[in-house]
């Protein structure tokens, strides 16, 4: 199986290697940076399954491929159950985009991975991405600069491909690296739920997706009827999880949406988050 590759308007480009979906944009030597970039992703697959028993385990050692010892580090820092899974898509963007740096300076570049994006920005560049949600609404603006330590972005929840505990319409974290970013924004978009409610249903995940790293466990498949007090509280939820990853250096900041009500968590030290 070979990766397939065509240029897209705006001097971007598109690789796709199986279930691997990569939209990527660089300035400067675009050529040499993604040569580099589709010779990486050739390689990607084999070294993933090669150890893939170990990265669906939550409780397994570290792996020995660099992109699964990286899924792996960023799962052991959370608590509670987590596979290294839950950082696949931003982990094979930060992979890619490493190759792409390590053959030439690029000054902004970019790996988006199924809305989990890796980020180069140097020497005053600038990276804008939109927000939106499960019916395409406008949900905001997220403009960075090269001044921030955030280098990755992920977006979970409800519209999401991955199987999610919780009930959030959509989860977009800022992180210091895709793979933390990954990561967090699953567990957070997890933490954010009504637990018991009657309109909300789940089923054992291995029912939905045959050999799923989430096992029999219990995950969402349909919300129906909620009350502005629950959507207020499942909202709250995640922001005391999101708040609690931010204290310990895990997250920068983060946007939590639900039928129409917000949740911001906002950068610490330095306003580099803009809502529109």
């Amino acid at each position: 199986m070979q990766v397939q590759r065509a240029l897209l308007s705006g001097d971007r480009l598109h690789l796709q290697h199986g279930p691997i979906d990569l939209i990527i944009g660089a300035d400067g030597a675009c050529a040499l940076a993604f040569e580099a970039a589709e010779q990486r992703l050739s390689t990607v697959l084999v070294e993933l399954m090669d150890e893939i028993d170990l990265l669906q385990r939550h409780d397994g050692p570290s792996p020995k491929g660099a992109i699964a010892r990286k899924m792996w580090r960023a799962s052991q820092a959370h608590q509670g159950f987590v596979t290294p899974m839950a950082a696949v898509a931003g982990t094979v963007a930060e992979a890619v985009l490493q190759a792409m740096r390590s053959t030439t300076d690029l000054r902004r570049a970019y790996v988006n991975n199924g809305g989990d994006i890796a980020l180069n920005l140097s020497h005053n560049a600038t990276f804008d991405i939109a927000m939106s949600g499960l019916a395409g609404a406008d949900l905001g603006k997220i403009t960075l600069n090269s001044d921030s330590e955030v280098r990755g972005i992920a977006t979970s929840g409800q519209g999401g491909r991955s199987l999610s505990f919780g009930i959030a319409e959509s989860v977009t974290v800022l992180a210091k690296t895709a793979s933390m970013a990954d990561i967090a924004a699953t567990l957070i978009a997890g933490a954010v739920d009504v637990p018991d409610h009657p309109a909300i249903l789940r089923a054992p995940a291995n029912q939905i997706r045959e050999g799923s790293d989430l096992g029999a466990r219990a995950v969402v498949t349909q919300v129906g009827d909620l009350g502005a007090k629950d959507v207020s509280s499942a909202l709250e939820l995640g922001v005391q999880r999101a708040k609690l990853m931010q204290q310990h250096g895990l997250i920068q900041a983060a946007s939590l949406h639900l039928r129409g009500q917000s949740r911001q968590i906002e950068m610490n030290l330095e306003k580099v988050l803009e809502h529109a």
